[in-house]
């Protein structure tokens, strides 16, 4: 018997997360916390910034025609799928962390990008240099019956926030719940009581969907 995967990310990400869990015959549930829509920005002067910071590929599919202002600076991204979005949107990527926001601009620094520019969203970390917020991740409505059908799954936390809510809906329901999350750094987030709790080797969904695999048997 296995467990189901519960997918809470949200959309497009959600749907790409639940094929690669199908892809090892798990059950998944797909029950986004958080939808993602785009929010009014001005880019800021050109001359302000060395590089700009993404954390993630929602800043480049929500960032609209303000994007199109800062294309002559280089991009350090977190993560691959990150840095593929904004090539494909038609960024010139310098440099790839694996790791988080705080390593990643850590990295550009110690290459020179003093003034980083981060497009984020609303619930950003601040991790130095200008922020510019071009996206916001609002809250889905999640009635207390999707939560009691949890018992007894795996769940896939792909940030803190969303640790943060999915441990304040579970409430004392937790104990027959295993925790998958992105990263260390989340998984202290989604704080203790769970049947068990593991973090990926690398902040990336192909290996958090490998973390939650043998999990889910």
């Amino acid at each position: 018997m296995t467990r189901p995967v519960v997918v809470l990310r949200p959309e497009p990400g959600n749907a790409e997360t639940a094929a690669r869990l199908a892809a090892f015959g798990l059950e998944v549930v797909r029950l986004p916390l958080f939808a993602v829509a785009p929010v009014e920005w001005t880019p800021p002067a050109s001359d302000t910034a060395d590089a700009i910071l993404i954390t993630s590929a929602n800043a480049i599919r929500h960032g609209g025609v303000g994007l199109g202002e800062l294309k002559h600076l280089p991009v350090v991204a977190v993560g691959e799928a990150t840095a593929q979005a904004a090539r494909a949107a038609g960024f010139a990527v310098t440099l790839v962390g694996n790791r988080d926001a705080a390593a990643a601009a850590a990295v550009a620094r110690a290459a020179g990008f003093d003034r980083l520019l981060h497009l984020s969203g609303r619930d950003r970390v601040a991790v130095g240099g200008e922020g510019v917020v071009v996206y916001a991740s609002e809250e889905i409505a999640i009635p207390p019956e999707a939560i009691d059908a949890l018992t007894g799954s795996v769940a896939l936390l792909h940030s803190a926030r969303a640790a943060r809510r999915f441990e304040a809906l579970v409430g004392a329901g937790r104990w027959s719940i295993c925790i998958a999350a992105l990263s260390p750094v989340i998984a202290a987030v989604a704080g203790s009581g769970w049947e068990s709790v593991a973090a990926a080797d690398a902040p990336t969904d192909a290996a958090l969907v490998a973390l939650a695999a043998p999990l889910a048997h």
